[in-house]
């Protein structure tokens, strides 16, 4: 059972499914990093793969051709993703609707943790970390992208310049990233920025709206149609250009002597 929040985040990104991958070039480089620092840290000897926040499948699908051999659990919040996803016929696995911050699972299972622009939704982000560490077999790693504090800066300076609060939630720094990290056996941070390729407040809300971000920050609402109307005009007139800033994460656990 989750909570309002996450099942209004399921919803929302459910009913974007059917038209996601379109909107997604920042995911899509995304899932593509998270895959090519994992077949680095372990080409070989992959039995089991969890992928937690499956989306529609970009990650899922790379997974399937670099470990075709791999017992694959592809999971997400929203069953209308898993749907998608599944539909293609492209990969052989099992797809499971789950919290990932609270896996059904214990000890140590998997080989590889893999996540892709899942994280930031997460209520607790370094009890997740925690948790999806400690089902890592010996050498197994949890390899992860989620979204930065410099993303969407332009549009959070807008609601700034017209005194209103952005709905965007409060991302960490990479920093803060590398603290959560800290404390683990072999684990290591980087960032990566991307550039949105639309121009304009019109763009960026329908970037965010046809990828299914449209819930706010805890504890934050919605502009009412004048006030957005004013951060719209704001963001253009500064230059209408924001950028996602990527934090890239792996947690290895160390290998059984």
């Amino acid at each position: 059972m989750i909570d309002g929040r996450k099942q209004r985040i399921s919803d929302a990104f459910g009913a974007a499914a059917g038209h996601y991958e379109v909107h997604a070039g920042p995911q899509r480089l995304a899932a593509a990093l998270v895959a090519d620092i994992a077949v680095r840290q372990k080409p070989d000897g992959v039995a089991r793969i969890l992928e937690v926040g499956c989306g529609t499948g970009l990650l899922t699908r790379d997974i399937q051709m670099r470990w075709p051999g791999a017992e694959l659990i592809a999971t997400d919040i929203a069953p209308g993703m898993l749907t998608q996803a599944a539909s293609a016929g492209r990969v052989a696995g099992r797809f499971l609707a789950m919290d990932g911050e609270a896996p059904p699972f214990d000890g140590p299972w998997f080989d590889l943790i893999l996540s892709s622009l899942a994280f930031q939704w997460f209520d607790d982000l370094p009890a997740a970390i925690a948790r999806l560490a400690g089902l890592l077999r010996p050498g197994g790693s949890l390899i992860f992208s989620t979204m930065g504090q410099g993303s969407f800066a332009g549009w959070r300076a807008a609601h700034a310049a017209c005194g209103e609060q952005s709905g965007v939630p409060d991302y960490p720094s990479l920093d803060a990233l590398r603290a959560m990290l800290a404390g683990k056996e072999d684990a290591f941070a980087f960032e990566e920025t991307v550039a949105l390729e639309g121009r304009g407040a019109r763009a960026l809300l329908a970037h965010l709206k046809g990828i299914g971000a449209v819930v706010p920050g805890e504890g934050r609402r919605p502009l009412g149609p004048a006030a957005l109307r004013r951060v719209m005009a704001a963001y253009d007139a500064a230059g209408g250009r924001d950028v996602y800033q990527l934090l890239l994460g792996r947690v290895t656990r160390a290998a059984q002597a």
